[in-house]
């Protein structure tokens, strides 16, 4: 069983989020959740809240336990343009960066049973070319 949960033009910068995300990547939840309460990065917020979102759409399951993180990842948003004052009268510009950011969400007993069921598949396959 597999549960999402995205979050859309975020106020973050897609290279620091992608930080976070590099340390929660294929743990189990229980563990993500523990790393990012300890982690010292703005950034670790919006993603515990998106996680925990992603666990809730997972559904009816009571325990967590046995829910892994698969895949998360984050894209660029739309970049909103400013300026501000420089030298000599000319303008400067700024970009504040956006981000969105999906976070996917898998039973690890779920995932090892497909992966038996490839490793018996390609051990037929084989068979077969014999």
């Amino acid at each position: 069983m597999e549960a999402k949960a995205t979050a859309k033009f975020v106020r973050y910068t897609p290279r620091k989020v992608n930080q976070v995300l590099t340390l929660i990547r294929n743990k189990k939840v229980e563990k993500a959740f523990e790393i990012l309460s300890f982690l010292p990065k703005s950034a670790a917020t919006l993603v515990e809240k998106n996680l925990k979102s992603a666990t809730a759409n997972a559904g009816k399951l009571k325990d967590y336990s046995n829910l892994k993180v698969k895949e998360a990842w984050v894209g660029n948003g739309p970049t909103l343009k400013r300026m501000r004052p420089g030298p000599q009268g000319r303008s400067m510009p700024i970009k504040k960066r956006t981000a969105h950011l999906t976070i996917v969400v898998t039973d690890a007993n779920v995932s090892a049973e497909k992966r038996k069921k490839k490793e018996i598949k390609k051990e037929i396959k084989s068979e077969e070319v014999k």
